[in-house]
């Protein structure tokens, strides 16, 4: 493996039915504007409530893609 920088960065993915649709749906969108995503990683996962019910799933995601900034 060549000498790497990677960033990381943090994004909230949600859904109506569970958590893992919740860390996809971050992925997906992230995968549509940067490039050369390496790895996912679930920090947090919590639900939102309403009335005692579970209306979403949020799931934290640490998202990494490999640095080409100057």
């Amino acid at each position: 493996m060549s000498d790497s920088v990677y960033k990381i960065i943090e994004l909230v993915g949600t859904s109506s039915e569970s958590w893992e649709k919740a860390a996809s749906v971050a992925v997906e969108r992230a995968a549509k504007s940067l490039r050369d995503l390496r790895i996912a990683e679930v920090s947090q996962l919590d639900m939102v409530l309403e009335d005692g019910k579970i209306t979403a799933y949020r799931a934290k995601v640490k998202v990494s893609f490999k640095y080409e900034g100057g």
